[in-house]
């Protein structure tokens, strides 16, 4: 009787991929159940480490070999990026000369899921010589490093999420969940603002939206395109072309911002039957338009912008006098779009 070794090969395809989704499942809810052991470790413990890291009048140093390191490296660049400065210093580069990084007045924040790192056990005479606080981090309070810390933050774990028992997975992810709410709980009590986190990543897409002001982007002076509600229609037209911007403003005689005219307006001006060789902008013009101050943040004026289905913004001081305009292709040049 033939066999039909397509049908085999379906099945097999069938079993391995149903084997992959149970892992992955598995994965996560073992790592789920190991950080929801944590919350109740939030405790005295966590907040005596808060309270020597807010007391640090050098910077925070991380410790870490291994799997344990790349999670020391990533808590120490989310302290220094909310307001915590912090660094993280290899252990087995410590003892051949970086130890020198660690000086008095700093922390040091030590991960170990078995707290008998022989790299890191060795540093601990030095860092006792210093004075200096030591965090422990570890799974094994009762450990060497456990021993030595002045604070213990338990971040023990029923079992890694790896079926074979060895891979660090779940313990890193509970020493990352633990450094995570180590550096936002110091953020809130630092009082850490929006425009500090913005002075800490003032590159990419993240620094242009938080940093990037109306004023460094806006036309002005005779790149903003301006006319009066005495302009013709015809004459504002050539105006608003030469600018290119899809849009002039009406100012009065002391350039106070009266109107915006548009593209827009010009289609509504011919809906209307509009004269344009007689009529005069006033006539026509958007009145109580939109405005913004160059002061305020790139970003809102995009979220203005989106909100009220408009291109462009004419931008005013605390008169009301015309200071700029404010286009979208400006934004999106900008990079905050």
């Amino acid at each position: 009787m033939p066999t039909n070794r397509n049908a085999y090969a379906d099945d097999s395809r069938m079993d391995i991929d149903a084997g992959l989704l149970a892992l992955g499942r598995a994965v996560i809810e073992t790592e789920m159940n190991a950080l929801g052991a944590l919350l109740p470790r939030i405790d005295a413990r966590f907040v005596a480490a808060a309270h020597h890291m807010l007391a640090c009048q050098g910077r925070i140093v991380v410790l870490g070999m291994g799997k344990s390191g790349h999670i020391g490296g990533k808590i120490a660049a989310t302290l220094a990026s909310t307001g915590t400065p912090a660094f993280f210093v290899h252990p087995g580069e410590a003892s051949h000369g970086d130890m020198g990084m660690i000086v008095a007045g700093d922390v040091v924040l030590a991960i170990s899921n078995s707290g008998e790192t022989a790299e890191l056990v060795v540093l601990l005479p030095m860092i006792k010589r210093l004075g200096v606080p030591l965090i422990a981090m570890t799974g094994s309070p009762a450990s060497t490093l456990g021993r030595a810390a002045s604070v213990i933050l338990d971040v023990s774990v029923e079992r890694e999420a790896c079926p074979l028992g060895l891979a660090p997975t779940s313990s890193t992810t509970a020493a990352l969940a633990m450094g995570d709410a180590l550096a936002v709980a110091l953020l809130d009590a630092r009082g850490f603002t929006v425009d500090d986190f913005a002075l800490a990543h003032p590159g990419g897409s993240l620094g242009r939206k938080l940093l990037l002001k109306i004023g460094d982007i806006m036309h002005t002076g005779t790149a903003a395109p301006t006319v009066t509600g005495q302009t013709l229609l015809r004459d504002a037209l050539v105006v608003m072309t030469r600018g290119g911007l899809g849009m002039t403003v009406v100012v009065d005689d002391q350039r106070r911002v009266v109107g915006v005219f548009t593209d827009g307006d010009l289609r509504r001006a011919f809906d209307g039957n509009v004269d344009v060789h007689t009529a005069c902008v006033g006539a026509v013009m958007t009145r109580d338009c939109k405005t913004i101050t160059a002061d305020r943040l790139a970003a809102e004026a995009l979220a203005l912008m989106q909100r009220h289905r408009i291109n462009a913004l004419p931008v005013v001081d605390g008169a009301h006098l015309l200071a700029g305009v404010l286009n979208m292709h400006d934004l999106l040049r900008a990079g905050v779009v």
